[in-house]
């Protein structure tokens, strides 16, 4: 599992990547659109950004994986939101979006953990690595997309 220093270290890359390229580089890796969730600090009440991939949409949501990697514990993202799911999400440079996160729900993930994992053999891999049931979030605007809030779906 890759430390938390490590995961620090490459979320910074991948903003110095961003910024360097004004924001025409780093909104795709492998296929996947990459997202910037912020969360509402569950002890601190900051304000916590992260960098995400979205492996796959329900409908307008954008769907995220707990993963951290396979290891045995959340990702402190993931505890945020879960104690407060107003988030916000920035989408390819997009103006800031108001979403409300909820974690699948077991049919949900029945029905969407195939599709990830048949496109995205890496979140296999990492469930493979821990006994914890990786969660899997749905991010939905509260505005609605034809407002030109958020940006149309691939």
């Amino acid at each position: 599992m890759p430390s938390t220093r490590s995961m620090k270290l490459m979320e910074s890359a991948h903003r110095v990547l961003q910024r360097i390229t004004a924001g025409k580089a780093g909104w795709n890796i492998a296929g996947m659109p990459v997202i910037e969730l912020t969360t509402t600090g569950r002890k601190s009440g900051e304000r916590r950004t992260t960098m995400l991939t979205s492996p796959t949409r329900d409908g307008e949501a954008y769907v995220v994986v707990a993963s951290r990697g396979g290891d045995d514990r959340n990702p402190a993202w993931f505890l945020n939101l879960r104690d407060d799911p107003r988030v916000e999400v920035v989408i390819e440079g997009h103006p800031r979006v108001q979403m409300h996160a909820s974690i699948a729900d077991p049919e949900q993930r029945a029905r969407l953990w195939p599709l990830i994992t048949g496109r995205y053999a890496n979140y296999a891999g990492y469930q493979k690595k821990t006994d914890r049931e990786i969660p899997l979030v749905l991010l939905k605007p509260l505005l609605n997309a034809a407002d030109g809030q958020l940006p149309d779906a691939d």
